[in-house]
């Protein structure tokens, strides 16, 4: 019996313990859960973390674009677990950012991603080196992908669904890893499929809200901001876990700011500074919300978000460049001898010595701020005195000295400087905008100086031979004078090194030795020197040790000759650099000016093309209305040839008719008084109107009256009644109709040139408009020296009257003209070339070798509907 019981007990021990395989439901959860973080799961953070730390290597932040971003990638939270970040744990020391990859509108990226960085999508294999495009890619995976596939192979290993539900809580971290590593490669519409399973399976998980952030961030990423705010608000109004909250913070005011809703994005920035406890957090976030107000021109308020920036800051670069915004945010009205005296004192403390040009830079900008524009002149040019910590600055330091010149209208000078700030700068879109400026610059400059040329030698064939001797007398005392200080100048420069008694045997290289004029190099003395190319070579280059880089020109020992500001503007004026040997005689300067009519004459047209070119010039390219119009006005008093003068007068009336009329007023009117029968006359009575509103009742009876009384060749007072609905209902729909029906009254009642004159001012004002193409058409025709033959409706000539021949304008036959407004096409055909109606007279053969023309449908314009 005991045998039995003993046989009984290892029977059941042998079946409890033998190998039974369980389905995925039935294993344990505890078991899943810690192979998955341990097996898979931690491949894919590490991934993920690897990625992270590169980028941050390689990250420097833009200062100079619009907006900085919030986040850095030092301490990124991975996964689900943000307390494992220093950045959203209590009273962390930092903060991390997110990558930025896909740029928008105003300059910025996509919320979580940081531009140009390594790994993200567009930039060469790792970032770190460029692929040869030559080469076959045989890099692998990157780490994004590698996370991406590991978080991946977790779920689809690791995961326990029972009854719909995700019984392993590793997985939601898996999921979130997989949502990163995508957004992080730009896939956001792959992340969102992947939220899709987390909220389908894990709907009662705590770290939902999180979900839902990254959900968030995945469509702005796709610029959907709508649906991006739309869960941003949604989850605000729900309610988290600060952690939650903090990082919902940043994400939605980076939304908001890449939608274009600046004011939100302030208010949303104001609560992130609030939640978040780190330091360097705190400081971006409030650097970013100052960078925002300034924009919005809220200076003050911008002024104290700097401040806190700077406040905050625990980097070195971010102290520095707080300062410059706040120097860029003073009002003129604080206290400018205190916030000098703080930023003197502080450029001369410790390292921040080393960035003295950056201080130099903010005092410059802080003095132009209160109206000091001299003292802040003064400033910029100690900053270029300094040694460069930041390329960028020093460019913008140039930039500001040219705008100096290009305010006192020295457009060589201003040239000049922002020449130098595009080889010194180093934000591209900066560099892009200052080429532009630049270039024009030069344009302007060309005719800027081509004019005060030709002026001058104007001036002085108008003057009479004792006023030329007088003017040239004192020019000579003047250049006597210059000439004089600049030979004092030169010897005490030279007395200061060492050359004051011409004895250079004791200090110069080329003292004679031995009779040989030049240095021995330890080569023989026989034989030619220059034909020793060892001993040129040595020679060439002690030689530029001593003297440096010196043209080949007279008194080469004086100093090292560059091209001033004075020598390019001399060089624009074409006044030559070198000294004549006749300088100080008067008949050299007077034998010198034109007195042949024809070569008079086309300077003052050269000058007066120039100037027209200047004005045109001053609004296309720096919008400056007041000066292009006085530059114009003023050529418009020097009384150019007509074609010059009808453009500048036009000139002058487009740009000012509809922000300052008073000043296009006397355009206006020389126009009309002077050149009445021109299509710029036309245009000053009637300016383009660029919307029209839905035609009225009251505009459409005006219509068929004034059409009525041109069928019944009533023209002027068809005209009357068009001018007065024209000035009644200036933006009404069938504006383009009447001005077409006036221009057949003119026709009618002037003639040819006057309708030709009126339909170029349709076709010109009304280009898209049925009226517009139909008065081009015409004139092609109108203008045209072909000889006409109308055709009906088979293509069949019709007989002109041979009686009359008097190159009027056509009347639109009877027939075909609309005379109801059932009939809105307004198309007409069959017109004759004498004017009268279309008759049917006895036929007549035409020769076939005669041209045929079908006249333009449409002639006039349509009764309305």
């Amino acid at each position: 019996m005991k045998k039995n019981i003993l046989f009984l007990l290892a029977a059941c021990i042998i079946v409890s313990c033998a190998t039974k395989t369980k389905k995925p439901e039935q294993r344990s959860k505890f078991m899943k859960g810690f192979s998955t973080y341990y097996n898979t799961l931690f491949n894919a953070k590490d991934a993920l973390n690897s990625e992270f730390t590169s980028r941050d290597k390689g990250h420097k932040d833009n200062f100079y674009a619009p907006y900085i971003p919030i986040l850095t990638y030092e301490d990124q939270p991975l996964g689900s677990d943000l307390g494992q970040s220093a950045a959203f744990a209590e009273n962390s020391m930092k903060m991390a950012e997110v990558n930025r990859s896909s740029v928008n509108n105003n300059g910025r990226t996509a919320p979580g991603m940081p531009p140009g960085m390594p790994g993200s999508p567009g930039m060469p294999n790792d970032g770190t080196i460029a692929a040869d495009p030559n080469q076959p890619d045989t890099k692998g995976a990157t780490p994004l992908e590698i996370a991406e596939a590991k978080a991946l192979k977790a779920i689809n290993k690791y995961s326990v669904i029972k009854n719909g539900e995700e019984k392993n809580k590793k997985i939601f971290d898996a999921y979130m890893i997989l949502v990163q590593s995508r957004i992080y490669q730009n896939k956001s519409l792959e992340a969102l499929d992947a939220l899709n399973y987390v909220f389908t399976h894990m709907k009662d998980d705590k770290r939902l809200p999180l979900a839902k952030i990254y959900q968030g961030v995945a469509y702005a990423q796709r610029q959907d901001y709508h649906k991006a705010n739309e869960t941003f608000a949604k989850l605000k109004s729900e309610g988290m876990d600060k952690n939650y909250d903090k990082l919902l913070s940043i994400y939605n005011s980076e939304a908001l700011l890449d939608a274009g809703k600046k004011e939100d994005a302030a208010k949303e920035l104001a609560r992130a500074f609030d939640l978040n406890s780190s330091r360097k957090l705190k400081s971006r976030i409030a650097y970013l919300r100052g960078q925002v107000l300034s924009e919005l021109g809220k200076n003050e308020e911008a002024r104290e978000n700097f401040l806190n920036a700077y406040k905050y800051a625990n980097d070195f670069e971010f102290e520095v460049k707080s300062q410059i915004e706040i120097a860029k945010t003073f009002n003129g009205k604080g206290d400018y001898n205190g916030a000098k005296k703080y930023l003197e004192d502080i450029s001369k403390k410790g390292t921040y010595g080393s960035r003295k040009n950056e201080f130099y830079y903010a005092l410059g900008l802080m003095a132009n701020k209160a109206g000091k524009k001299e003292e802040a002149q003064e400033f910029f040019r100690k900053s270029l005195l300094e040694k460069v910590s930041d390329p960028q600055v020093r460019g913008l330091t140039y930039y500001e000295i040219g705008k100096s010149y290009l305010e006192k209208n020295d457009y060589i000078g201003a040239g000049s400087y922002y020449d130098s700030a595009l080889v010194a700068m180093t934000y591209e879109p900066s560099k892009l905008l200052l080429k532009d400026q630049a270039e024009n610059i030069k344009k302007i400059s060309k005719n800027y100086y081509l004019i005060k040329k030709n002026d001058s030698i104007l001036a002085l064939a108008k003057m009479s031979d004792a006023q030329r001797n007088d003017y040239f007398a004192k020019h000579i005392e003047k250049l006597k004078a210059k000439e004089a200080k600049e030979e004092l100048e030169r010897k005490r420069a030279e007395r200061a090194k060492g050359f004051d008694t011409g004895d250079y045997s004791a200090n110069s290289i080329f003292a004679s030795n031995g009779g040989n004029a030049f240095e021995d190099f330890g080569t023989t003395t026989k034989g030619f020197y220059f034909s020793n190319t060892n001993t040129v070579s040595k020679g060439s280059s002690s030689f530029k040790q001593i003297w440096g880089d010196r043209a080949l020109a007279d008194n080469w020992r004086y100093s090292k000759k560059m091209n001033s500001l004075e020598d390019l503007k001399n060089e624009a004026l074409g006044v030559t650099s070198a000294p004549n040997p006749r300088r100080y005689e008067t008949a050299y300067y007077i034998e010198q000016i034109p007195t042949d009519a024809g070569k008079l004459g086309q300077l003052k047209k050269d000058r007066d093309t120039a100037s027209l070119g200047l004005g045109i010039m001053y609004q296309n390219y720096f919008t400056n209305t007041p000066l292009a119009t006085k530059t114009l006005y003023d050529l418009v008093d020097n009384k150019p040839e007509e074609k010059v003068m009808l453009q500048a007068l036009y000139e002058i009336f487009a740009m000012n008719y509809e922000k300052n009329p008073q000043a296009g007023e006397r355009a206006k009117q020389i126009l009309l008084t002077d050149y009445p029968y021109t299509s710029y006359a036309e245009f000053a009575r009637n300016p383009k109107n660029s919307s029209f509103v839905k035609s009225s009742e009251d505009v459409e009876n005006q219509y068929k009256t004034a059409y009525a009384l041109f069928e019944s060749e009533k023209f002027e007072e068809s005209k009357a009644i068009i001018d007065q609905a024209i000035q009644k209902y200036p933006k009404d729909a069938l504006v383009p109709k009447l001005y077409l029906l006036n221009a057949f009254n003119a026709g009618k009642s002037s003639g040819k040139e006057v309708m030709i004159l009126q339909l170029e001012q349709i076709a010109l004002n009304y280009a898209k408009t049925p009226e517009g193409i139909k008065a081009k058409e015409m004139l092609n025709y109108l203008k045209s020296d072909l000889s006409f033959q109308a055709t009906d409706n088979k293509g069949n000539a019709i007989p002109q009257n041979p009686g009359n021949n008097n190159n009027m304008p056509l009347q639109p036959s009877q027939n075909n003209a609309p005379v109801s407004p059932a009939n809105p096409s307004g198309n007409f055909s069959g017109q004759s070339m004498n004017g009268a109606p279309n008759q049917q007279p006895q036929q007549k053969p035409v020769n076939k070798n005669q041209q045929q023309i079908n006249k333009p449908n449409n002639t006039v314009p349509a009764k309305p509907k």
